[in-house]
C-alpha cells in the first residue's frame, strides 16, 4: 500500500471520529452546569461601557 493510500484511508476513517469526538467534547464542555455566568460575562463585554468611557480604576484594575 502506497504511503498516500495509508494516510488517506487512516484521515477518513480515524481522523473522522477523533475531530467527531472533539467536536460533541465541545460542545459538552460549553454547554456544562455552571458556566452560564461566565458565558454572560463575555458576552457582555462590548457593551459595559456602552453610556460612557472606562473609568480610570477600571482601566488600572485590567493591567
Amino acid at each position: 500500500m502506497e504511503n498516500y493510500s495509508f494516510l488517506r484511508e487512516l484521515a477518513d476513517s480515524w481522523g473522522l471520529l477523533v475531530l467527531f469526538t472533539f467536536f460533541v467534547g465541545m460542545v459538552l464542555w460549553v454547554l456544562r452546569p455552571g458556566s452560564r455566568a461566565a458565558h454572560r460575562d463575555c458576552a457582555a463585554i462590548p457593551l459595559r461601557h456602552d453610556d460612557r468611557p472606562a473609568a480610570a480604576e477600571d482601566k488600572e484594575a485590567r493591567t
